[in-house]
């Protein structure tokens, strides 16, 4: 099964808003075994909506159009596919009902006479009751067997007409199961990582294998499809185990699971506590940890330390150390580390300093990171310099500072400095 997204809004060409539509979409589609061959965004123009939607038509069996259902001039997607479908426009009395039931149930007697458009459906075609907004979705089976949904743009409407009618319709209709599973991997580059599983890549047809990289992680996604689930689970199982055995630790989970969250799973699992002292990153550690859902039994707290005067005062780091080899070194990362441990009393404390640029800082030129771990049986530093902007060198230090963790909760080798800073 072909199918095609067509996101309609002016915004979304502007950048004013992101496309978060298509991606869930696109997950959602994948899932079913349906195969989204093409996205499309276009502006609230009558004549280029119809152009996309003929073109979507033309090489999909099913196109999804997100948008322009509202009650206003621009809300133009039902007008686009009346014109696609060549059909006049009728007023069905009972979404007129539905609309002002709506309105009524939000606490205002008078609904503004623009909503009566969205009792406007093409004949022909179906239309898509909404539980949540006031927008009804449409359905359109075309002359060539291609069939056009078009749903609201808000995204919490989309998946309520998705999970409701639309998924369930296709999965229906489709031959196979698509089923995935990601690795998550830190400490190592996207190239570096393709070079260990090369072969793999380019000799799998079904299960394909992708990359996906960000600051300091690289995704492995292995996709397969078969007729159930169970079969396409199969098919991956043997490429997940191989993949794992050729990048060893720098594979972190094997369930899409986020740093964060395996370091509050080893911490809970070890029964051990953790603390942080943060320079560089300004908290960052600390805010993503507490997003994972039983952070609060193993993570104590953390220290913004950002200036000199809150390293020595609030972490007892030593002048000596300030003056000497300065902020960002290894004397100062590891001093950090165990005066987090001391003043939240925790089994574990991670320090982060460094330069993120784009001026040197404390002597060390941009770039450069040192993170260190301080606990009853480890004491570590690791020093390395990340070229790029300032929100890419945080990330990195953020994510080498959790794998650090991660790698001595799991009693793996903890990685040196990359070279002498």
């Amino acid at each position: 099964m072909r199918v095609e997204i067509l996101a309609v809004g002016t915004e979304l060409l502007l950048g004013q808003i992101a496309n978060t539509n298509a991606r869930w979409m696109s997950e959602s589609l994948a899932a079913i075994g349906a195969d989204v061959l093409h996205h499309q965004v276009v502006g609230d123009n009558l004549d280029r909506i119809v152009e996309a939607m003929r073109l979507s038509a033309g090489r999909a069996d099913v196109v999804i159009v997100t948008g322009g259902l509202g009650p206003t001039q621009d809300d133009i997607t039902r007008d686009a596919l009346a014109v696609v479908m060549g059909a006049p426009m009728v007023r069905h009395a009972e979404l007129e009902d539905l609309l002002r039931e709506k309105f009524r149930s939000f606490g205002r007697r008078e609904m503004p006479g623009s909503n009566l458009r969205q009792a406007d459906v093409p004949v022909g075609a179906r239309y898509l009751t909404p539980s949540r907004g006031t927008a009804p979705g449409l359905v359109a089976d075309l002359a060539g067997a291609t069939r056009i949904y078009a749903v609201p743009g808000v995204p919490e409407e989309m998946v309520e007409m998705m999970e409701g009618t639309i998924l369930p319709e296709l999965a229906s209709e489709s031959a196979a199961v698509v089923r995935s599973r990601v690795l998550r991997c830190a400490g190592i580059g996207e190239s570096a990582l393709a070079e260990r599983v090369d072969d793999l890549f380019t000799a799998s047809a079904n299960p394909t294998i992708a990359f996906l990289a960000s600051s300091g992680e690289v995704k492995v996604r292995i996709t397969a499809k078969a007729a159930t689930a169970e079969a396409a689970e199969r098919l991956i199982e043997p490429v997940v185990d191989e993949v794992r055995r050729r990048l060893g630790d720098v594979v972190f989970t094997t369930n899409d699971e986020t740093l964060e969250a395996a370091i509050v799973r080893l911490l809970t699992g070890a029964g051990m506590t953790l603390a942080c002292a943060e320079s560089i990153t300004g908290g960052g550690v600390g805010a993503r940890i507490t997003s994972v859902p039983g952070a609060s039994e193993v993570f104590v707290g953390s220290g913004v330390v950002y200036g000199n005067e809150a390293k020595a005062g609030v972490l007892g780091v030593s002048r000596e150390t300030l003056e000497g080899p300065g902020p960002v070194s290894e004397a100062c990362a590891l001093e950090m580390a165990a005066g987090a441990r001391r003043v939240f009393g925790s089994d574990l404390g991670l320090s982060l300093t460094g330069a993120a640029g784009p001026e040197s800082h404390g002597g060390a030129p941009p770039g450069v990171i040192w993170i260190a771990l301080d606990g009853d049986d480890v004491t570590h530093a690791r020093g390395f310099q990340v070229p790029g902007e300032r929100d890419r060198v945080r990330r990195w230090a953020e994510q080498a500072a959790l794998d650090l963790v991660r790698r001595h909760l799991e009693g793996m080798p903890l990685p040196a400095s990359d070279r002498s800073i």
